[in-house]
């Protein structure tokens, strides 16, 4: 599933093409995703304007002109895809009775050309922005723009990590006292938003800390070297336009290479880069999730 860095890379290659157009045209192909699409969907975006795009933790946002908010997840194979006309020369003068101007083609071969093509918008300015899901496991919502954190999907999350809300004594506040494994209190969105199981095991390879080690007995030292590994995985991470392991694009249809620079993600059984003695990659399982580690350096 795709994770903060790759949300945050589609974010960014969408923007340029999608703050400040209008939707001209919204087409909807089916009445649900994961979940139900709303009432009136595709007619409640088209005309509106988008004024801004963000993120929130695993979520695209975009706020529109009209007081609500298009809310998108993209699931386990959901993609977003930036369809723009190709250019095309300035027209020579043609004969009277010449026929009709050609019209600009697609470079990616048009709107809707996929089978799991399930939602596009045409903007005011002929770009497509289409969504791409075949497994339906992404999710859309509108909603009001001023009630949108108390939405369902959103109430309750952790600081965003790249975000100055977040730092080393905010994290130590919120694994005090708690009996869990670091690892799995990182994936808990209402302590952090945002990490999932690739990052989480980068970051905490970088801090030198053991998935298995309890959260509360992390001393504060360690936490604020935890902190700063994490924002500075996550940033390395978004340079690199996220990972690519199954189905992540980015929004111009390329691959992200931020996998070339794992340290411990999918390397059992490699040197760790820390360079000790011995030092090897090793997996456990942790709530059906695989752990990656190193046996030498993380303690």
């Amino acid at each position: 599933m795709p994770e903060l860095p790759e949300v945050e890379t589609v974010r960014r290659g969408l923007e340029p093409v999608l703050v400040g157009q209008r939707i001209a045209e919204a087409v909807q192909r089916r009445a649900d995703l994961r979940w139900p699409l709303p009432e009136r969907f595709a007619e409640r975006l088209t005309g509106r304007r988008v004024e801004r795009l963000r993120r929130r933790s695993k979520y695209l946002i975009a706020d529109l002109d009209g007081g609500e908010s298009w809310l998108v997840h993209l699931g386990m194979s959901g993609r977003i895809s930036v369809l723009a006309p190709e250019p095309q020369p300035q027209p020579e003068l043609e004969p009277a009775g010449a026929g009709a101007q050609t019209l600009g083609r697609f470079a990616h071969g048009g709107p809707g050309s996929g089978a799991h093509d399930h939602v596009s918008l045409l903007t005011a300015a002929g770009t497509w922005i289409v969504y791409n899901d075949a497994r339906r496991f992404g999710a859309m919502d509108l909603w009001p723009t001023e009630a949108l954190e108390a939405h369902r999907l959103l109430a309750g999350l952790g600081p965003e990590p790249l975000g100055n809300a977040f730092s080393g004594a905010v994290l130590a506040a919120a694994l005090a006292g708690r009996q869990t494994p670091i690892k799995a209190a990182l994936l808990d969105q209402r302590v952090v938003a945002g990490l999932g199981n690739i990052y989480v095991c980068e970051a905490l390879n970088r801090a030198g800390i053991h998935p298995r080690r309890m959260a509360g007995t992390i001393g504060r030292a360690r936490i604020e070297r935890l902190a700063a590994e994490i924002r500075a995985t996550l940033t390395d991470a978004i340079a690199a336009g996220g990972s690519s392991l199954r189905d992540y694009r980015r929004a111009d249809g390329e691959l992200g290479y931020f996998q070339h620079s794992f340290r411990v993600y999918g390397r059992e059984g490699e040197p760790c880069p820390c360079g000790g003695k011995g030092a090897r990659v090793l997996r456990i399982v942790q709530s059906g999730r695989s752990s990656f580690y190193c046996s030498r350096c993380q303690r």
